[in-house]
């Protein structure tokens, strides 16, 4: 793997991310309650942190809890709640020790179709059902992972042209966009959800009242 990638808008990050299987898992595992250049810049930070060039899964696995917690939250701290997601990043590690030798690649290597990637990044721990379509759609777009129906199990964040997510974002403009569109999204969500609470409570109104 050795791919220009554009998700923490920083060289050296992006580097790593782009030769790294592991660090973009975790950048992916990062992303959440955070804004996507830091989570992405993330696996650079904690692999400097380490006294390396790149993350490896059975060394981040060994680490004390605690002293990898702490080590996620030295300033810059690498998260928003940098002790719960070392914990995370370290769970992540054993599994992938545990169930791929510690080969981060080996998840998307030799899948026979889309259900089935989307299957085993499903059963990565810390990446639900949302998260896992985002990535499937990340190795499709920017990696050349495309088994056959890996659009189809990617959802809409695998359509061609869009703009949903960090698997459309190559440089700030794209960067922008992504941005505009989940915050368009959140927008929607919340009127929905005001739609509905008041439509309760019209209902509430409009019952008739025991005596």
């Amino acid at each position: 793997m050795d791919t220009t990638l554009r998700l923490a808008q920083r060289p050296e990050a992006d580097d790593l991310l782009g030769r790294s299987p592991l660090a973009l898992l975790v950048g992916m595992l990062l992303d959440q309650q955070v804004p996507m250049e830091w989570a992405f810049a993330g696996p650079y930070t904690i692999a400097r942190r380490l006294g390396a060039d790149d993350l490896d899964a059975r060394t981040v696995a060994a680490q004390d809890p605690e002293a990898f917690a702490a080590l996620l939250a030295e300033k810059p701290a690498v998260h928003r709640y940098p002790g719960a997601m070392a914990g995370r990043v370290q769970q992540l590690c054993r599994y992938l020790v545990d169930t791929y030798d510690g080969d981060a690649a080996a998840v998307w290597t030799g899948v026979g179709d889309g259900r089935e990637l989307l299957a085993r990044l499903t059963a990565l721990p810390g990446f639900g059902d949302q998260k896992a379509r985002i990535f499937l759609a990340l190795l499709g777009k920017q990696l050349g992972v495309r088994p056959a129906g890996w659009r189809e199990a990617a959802g809409p964040y695998g359509e061609e042209g869009c703009h949903r997510s960090v698997a459309d974002i190559t440089g700030p403009d794209s960067l922008a966009r992504v941005r505009a569109h989940k915050q368009e999204a959140k927008a929607a969500a919340k009127a929905a959800k005001a739609a509905k609470q008041a439509r309760a409570a019209k209902a509430a109104e409009a019952a008739p009242k025991k005596r």
